[in-house]
């Protein structure tokens, strides 16, 4: 086996360990925080969750979660294609099993927290980072995300506006749970159940954004040193990272320097000003905030590519000649 397939194999190891934490984690926060209260949140657990009390219990989440997901998966498989279904079915089986292992013993038992506010914060934040732990590893966890990935194959709709469209829609589906009284009785008992749900929607967006952009944050440097070479060398072999060499002049000595662009994640961060301040504690350091470094050992830049016609060139932009008179 050559090095770079064992390393290769060890990524994917770590990445479905990681997303089985993930999974454990959003588990453990639906399932001991926001079920015990009858709250339903948004995707298929939120599903889920209305099936079981609208079938009085009959019908665990767990079931009504992998049905759906088997269901919503077999429909677009030839859409998502085989790589998006084989994580899918493992991010939709780890998750039902988990939850099926759980929320029976939390269901039949009295909160964790009995203030509903707290529980639902606290559900929220560890489903949040549930959900950020299986992204970050390129897993998914089925559900919404199917939908937004059959959708946006179609349309030009965000993803993140489907997934609040369909998940606040679920949330408000509470409303017509069997309820024992007259309107206004529904009304009030079913409203604050709808707005906790819709906040634990957000609670858990925001957490997860929060952790998939962390994770994606990196750090530019411009290093000026009369050392420059030992630093690159030193970062290139001790960090990790790559280093441009960038030729200037400082114009007030008029003297030849060398700069050293170096990108790298937030974290790795204190590693590269330690190397550069024991090599050479003088240095003149430039550390800024990079909102996004695509290439070799960053991140993937997905975007769409919008096709031309063969043979057809992009039209010269008319109207700035004008502008330009105008302003003169």
């Amino acid at each position: 086996m050559t090095l770079k397939k064992y390393d290769g194999l060890m990524s994917d190891a770590k990445d479905y360990v990681m997303i089985v934490v993930g999974q454990i984690l959003y588990s453990i926060g639906f399932c001991a925080f926001i079920l015990p209260h009858h709250i339903v949140i948004g995707g298929m657990a939120g599903l889920g969750t209305l099936v079981y009390f609208a079938t009085f219990g009959l019908i665990p989440v767990a079931v009504t979660m992998y049905g759906v997901n088997i269901l919503l998966l077999g429909s677009g498989y030839r859409m998502l294609g085989k790589t998006f279904a084989i994580r899918t079915i493992f991010g939709a089986t780890g998750m039902s099993v988990f939850i099926g292992l759980m929320e029976n013993y939390f269901i039949s038992h009295p909160p964790l927290l009995q203030e509903t506010a707290m529980s639902v914060v606290l559900g929220g934040i560890l489903c949040g980072l549930g959900i950020g732990t299986i992204y970050i590893h390129n897993g998914t966890s089925g559900g919404s995300d199917i939908i937004a990935a059959m959708v946006t194959k179609v349309s030009n709709v965000s993803v993140g506006r489907i997934l609040m469209i369909v998940d606040m829609t679920i949330v408000a589906l509470t409303f017509f749970l069997p309820f024992d009284g007259t309107m206004e009785e529904r009304i009030q008992s079913s409203l604050p159940r709808i707005i906790y749900g819709w906040v634990t929607i957000f609670i858990y967006s925001y957490i997860t954004d929060m952790l998939i952009n962390s994770n994606r944050q990196a750090t530019q440097f411009m290093i000026f040193s009369s050392k420059w070479a030992q630093i690159a060398s030193s970062i290139n072999s001790d960090a990790h990272r790559g280093v441009t060499v960038v030729d200037g002049t400082g114009w007030y000595t008029k003297n030849d320097v060398k700069i050293l662009l170096v990108w790298c994640r937030k974290i790795e961060a204190v590693t590269i000003c330690r190397i550069i301040k024991t090599i050479d504690s003088n240095a003149f350091i430039a550390q800024s905030h990079a909102n996004g470094v695509y290439g070799k050992g960053f991140d993937t830049m997905k975007v769409k590519i919008n096709s031309r016609t063969e043979g057809e060139t992009p039209q010269p932009v008319t109207g700035l000649p004008e502008i330009a008179e105008a302003a003169d």
